[in-house]
C-alpha cells in the first residue's frame, strides 16, 4: 500500500531549495512516488494510507559522513582531553587510552550510537572502524542505511600525531586490506542494497606511500567510496612534514590517493595550497563541527568549497546528533567568516543531507523528489522553540533539537514512528550501554591504576 503524508511543509532540498507548504509526499515501496499539493497527491492515490502532516515538516534524512559508533564509550571524557594545538605535540587524540572491549561490549556501544543517530533523524551513516564484522549484524538490523569503511594502516607503532618517526609494518597493512576485501565480499549490497562497504586509510601519518597506492587500487577495483582522516590535528601535520618533507594533502596527492570519490574527514589544520589540491581532485570534506569546536579548531569551509570540494557533515566521536552538528557547522563558519548571513541555513542543511548522500555514492537520495529513495524524516514544528514557524528551514537549523524528529523512514520503512523507535529495544540498548561502559572503565582502572582520573568520574 502506498503512503501519503499530506498537509505538511515539504522541504525538498532540491536545486532551488523548494519548500512546499500544505504539500504531500507519496511513497510506494522504497521510493518517493510523487510530491505536490495535498489535494492533487491524495486524489492520485485514493487507496493510500493517509498520514496527517499538519504542523510537521518532511525533510530528507541526515547523512553522517564520518563517525565511530563504538566511541560512545568515551562520552563525557574525550571531549575535554584534546591534544595540543601548539608544540610540543603528543601522539594520539587523548592522553587517556580507551578500555579494551569484548565483541559484545563493542556491539552494545555501537547500538547506543545507532540509536542516537536514528532519534536525531539520521538515515545514512559512514562508519569508519576496525574489525567492523564483529559489530555489524545489530547495526544492519536497525534499518539504517550504512557505508561501512574498514580501516587499514601500516605504521608499526604509535597513533595519529606521534612524532617518533615512521616504521612500516607490511604485514599490518596487508591485514587491513584483507579485512576490507572480506567485508566487501560478504556485506556489500546487503539488505537490498541498503549496506555498502568502502575503503578507509587511517591517516596520512599512519600510512606508507606504498599502502596508500594499494588502497587506491583496491578502491578502484571494488568501485567503492574511500575515506581518510586528513589534517585532523597539528601533530599529524608535523609528523608528516618530518617523515615525508611535505604537508599531509601534498603527500596524499603525490601518492595518488586523492580522487573525487574520497571523503576527507576534518581538514581543519590545512594550508591554502592544500585546500586547492583537495578541491582540484573534487574530493568531499566531512565537516565534523562539534568535535572541531571542542578541539578549538576550525576548517576553512568556505575556502574548501570555493576550491571545488563538496562539503558534508559528520559527528565523529562521542555523539551522533546531526541536528546539533549541522547548527554548529553553520555557527562556526559564520564566526570564521565574520559574516552573520553566510552560510545560510539552507546551505547548511544541504551539506548535511543532499551532499552527504552524494558523497557516499547514493545519488538518488538526500533530496525529496519522485523516483528518489524514500529516506525521510518528520519534524514536529509545534514546539515552543520553533513557533512561530515562518521559515521552517531557518527555524529548524537555528533552533531545532533532536527530539523534534518524530518519525524516520528508510527505504519506505518506518524505523521510528511518532516518537517510538520500532527497530530497536530502546530501553534495553540504553541500559546495556550504561552497564557496559561502567564495567569496562572500572576494569580498566583496576588494571591500570596509573591512568589519569578526571573530575567527577564515576564508574562504580
Amino acid at each position: 500500500m502506498a503512503i501519503v503524508i499530506h498537509d505538511a511543509t515539504i522541504v525538498t532540498v532540491d536545486d532551488s531549495d523548494t519548500v512546499l507548504h500544505g504539500g504531500a509526499v507519496a511513497v510506494e515501496g522504497s521510493r518517493i512516488a510523487a510530491i505536490g499539493p495535498s489535494a492533487q497527491v491524495l486524489a492520485a492515490y485514493p487507496d493510500a494510507e493517509r498520514i496527517d502532516g499538519s504542523g510537521r515538516a518532511v525533510l530528507p534524512g541526515f547523512a553522517n559522513t564520518h563517525t565511530h559508533l563504538v566511541l560512545t564509550i568515551a562520552r563525557g571524557i574525550y571531549e575535554d582531553l584534546s591534544p595540543p594545538n601548539k608544540p610540543p605535540f603528543t601522539g594520539g587524540l587523548a592522553p587517556l587510552p580507551l578500555p579494551p572491549l569484548e565483541p559484545e561490549e563493542a556491539t552494545a556501544m555501537c547500538e547506543l550510537g545507532a540509536l542516537e543517530a536514528l532519534r536525531s533523524g539520521t538515515t545514512l551513516l559512514l562508519e569508519d572502524a576496525v574489525d567492523i564484522a564483529r559489530t555489524i549484524e545489530p547495526l544492519i538490523a536497525t534499518g539504517l542505511r550504512f557505508l561501512f569503511c574498514e580501516r587499514a594502516w601500516d605504521k608499526a607503532k604509535g597513533s595519529i600525531g606521534d612524532q617518533g618517526g615512521f616504521v612500516a609494518d607490511a604485514a599490518l597493512g596487508r591485514s587491513g586490506i584483507e579485512r576490507i576485501r572480506q567485508l566487501h565480499a560478504r556485506r556489500h549490497g546487503a539488505a537490498g542494497g541498503r549496506i555498502a562497504v568502502g575503503v578507509a586509510a587511517w591517516a596520512p601519518d599512519m600510512c606508507s606511500p606504498e599502502l596508500l597506492r594499494e588502497l587506491r587500487q583496491l578502491q578502484q577495483e571494488l568501485d567503492a567510496v574511500a575515506t581518510i582522516h586528513l589534517n585532523q590535528i597539528w601533530g599529524e601535520v608535523a609528523a608528516v612534514e618530518a617523515a615525508r618533507g611535505c604537508l599531509p594533502t601534498e603527500y596524499l596527492d603525490r601518492a595518488g590517493f586523492l580522487n573525487d570519490r574520497l571523503i576527507a574527514a576534518h581538514c581543519r589544520c590545512m594550508a591554502p595550497r592544500e585546500e586547492a589540491i583537495l578541491g582540484r581532485h573534487r574530493a568531499s570534506v566531512a565537516f565534523n563541527s562539534c568535535i572541531a569546536a571542542r578541539r578549538g579548531l576550525s576548517p576553512h569551509i568556505g575556502d574548501l568549497e570555493a576550491a571545488g570540494c563538496t562539503i558534508t557533515v559528520g559527528t565523529d566521536n562521542m555523539a551522533e546528533d546531526m541536528v546539533e552538528a549541522t547548527r554548529t557547522g553553520l555557527f562556526m563558519e559564520r564566526v570564521r567568516r565574520n559574516d552573520g548571513r553566510s552560510p545560510t541555513p539552507e546551505e547548511a542543511l544541504r551539506w548535511a543531507t543532499r551532499n552527504g548522500y552524494r558523497a557516499m555514492g547514493v545519488a538518488d537520495g538526500g533530496v525529496l523528489a519522485p523516483g528518489n529513495k524514500a529516506d525521510l524524516i518528520l519534524v514536529d514544528l509545534h514546539q515552543a522553540h520553533l513557533v512561530p514557524v515562518l521559515r521552517a528551514v531557518s527555524a529548524f537549523v537555528h533552533q531545532g533539537q533532536a527530539r523534534d524528529v518524530s518519525s524516520v523512514m528508510v527505504d519506505g520503512r518506518w524505523l521510528m514512528r511518532d516518537g517510538m523507535v520500532l527497530t530497536m529495544n530502546e530501553a534495553q540498548v540504553v541500559a546495556t550501554a550504561q552497564s557496559v561502559a561502567r564495567r569496562a572503565w572500572k576494569r580498566w582502572y583496576e588494571a591500570r591504576p596509573d591512568l589519569m582520573r578526571l573530575p567527577g568520574f564515576d564508574c562504580g
